[in-house]
């Protein structure tokens, strides 16, 4: 992220002393990426960052994959997967339910209505797509105030939680968790070579909110959840570390490295008189795959236009659609609404329901919101996944099944 912000009080020149108004010296901590060799922060600690007192096993949730095998295209109800009466039980971090992995991604799901504990993924940054209700991410560079709409992009190594605001009248949070092995940020096309969104960018600087003001925090023997490489389902294993104070100490950042949230209505669509392929939609990209939002918009507006996409073979890719919102026009027909994600792996041909083509025909706008995430490496299925396969939306395109 090469948007520069500064927050709190910083000294004037980085690496020199930093006081507190008794004269004590602040901290200095760098987080940055790639080895001292890309984006970076400056955080200045009223403790000592590095500090712990104890250190145990965090057992994570089930992180075992099973291969697509027979390979299929597949409609998961993740509406099936919780029930929001017990949501109050469930944060946004314990609880997620692992759908689809592989080394580059994991994509969760949670229905949230308890505050999480301090987290920090040690693996890769977390694109957050809230589903629905509402929540404040707390964070050692200060808090964010999210609802339904919002993508979080959380850096790898961030301490940080989530807590849900509004339940009572919002509901629980719904959250549509990305966590990459990688770093996540805005595609390479969109940026200049000094890292500014160019014109043709579908958002730009204004439309990332940045976090508020850091808050010390006080607090003794804290725990801190971490996620991190080890021998673990998927290469994976966690701890929880207790630090002797709050993590929650910074008087001041600044630099290019933080958490944001984009809002996906400040998404601007790219439209044309024919057809447009799926990287007009892109949003962001991180190492292996790409995350894209497909909004309500105008479609194509040549006399002869076939609105919906034609069928094709994402020989590269797996294409994992989730259906937020609205009416899809492709699918009709397929018993997929909202709240369904579907599977269209590599070496499966896949397009639109046969009979939505004619029903599209003429169509000025398609009132739909969904969020893609392609992969460059063929995904395996979580045990959420398992639990929600609807079982028959292989068979949609022929009308009917196997003969068995």
């Amino acid at each position: 992220m090469a948007h520069y912000r500064t927050m709190g009080h910083v000294p004037h020149k980085r690496h020199t002393q930093h006081r507190d108004p008794d004269g004590r010296l602040y901290r200095e901590e760098l987080m940055g990426e790639e080895g001292f060799s890309s984006d970076s922060s400056l955080l200045y600690h009223v403790g000592v960052p590095s500090a712990l007192v104890d250190a145990r096993t965090w057992e994570l949730p089930d992180g075992t994959t099973t291969p697509n095998t027979p390979l299929l295209p597949r409609h998961l109800r993740l509406h099936d997967l919780a029930d929001p009466a017990a949501a109050g039980d469930v944060d946004a971090v314990r609880g997620r339910r692992l759908v689809l992995g592989n080394a580059d991604v994991r994509i969760s799901y949670v229905v949230a209505g308890a505050d999480s504990p301090l987290y920090r993924n040690a693996v890769g940054d977390e694109c957050v797509y809230v589903e629905r209700g509402a929540a404040r991410v707390e964070t050692v560079f200060g808090h964010l105030d999210v609802r339904e709409g919002h993508f979080v992009v959380v850096p790898r190594g961030t301490t940080h939680r989530w807590l849900p605001v509004d339940v009572a009248t919002a509901g629980p949070l719904r959250a549509y968790c990305i966590e990459s092995s990688s770093h996540v940020a805005p595609p390479r096309r969109y940026l200049s070579r000094y890292g500014q969104l160019l014109e043709h960018a579908p958002y730009c600087e204004r439309d990332l909110v940045g976090p508020t003001a850091p808050e010390v925090r006080d607090g003794t023997d804290v725990e801190v959840y971490v996620k991190h490489r080890g021998a673990g389902p998927g290469g994976l294993a966690g701890t929880v570390h207790v630090t002797p104070a709050h993590p929650f100490d910074v008087v001041g950042w600044d630099g290019c490295l933080y958490p944001y949230a984009f809002h996906v209505s400040d998404f601007e669509p790219v439209t044309g008189r024919v057809h447009q392929p799926p990287p007009v939609h892109q949003v962001f990209e991180a190492g292996g795959f790409v995350v894209c939002a497909f909004v309500p918009r105008k479609v194509d507006y040549h006399p002869l236009a076939v609105p919906v996409p034609y069928y094709h073979s994402n020989v590269d890719s797996d294409e994992i659609m989730f259906y937020v919102d609205g009416d899809y026009e492709a699918r009709k027909g397929s018993g997929i609404g909202k709240g369904s994600v579907t599977v269209h792996p590599g070496g499966h041909s896949h397009g639109p329901q046969p009979a939505a083509v004619e029903a599209s025909l003429g169509a000025e706008r398609f009132d739909e919101l969904a969020v893609m995430v392609d992969t460059f490496r063929p995904l395996e299925l979580g045990e959420a996944a398992l639990a929600s396969d609807d079982g028959a939306y292989a068979w949609t395109w022929s009308g009917r099944g196997p003969q068995r």
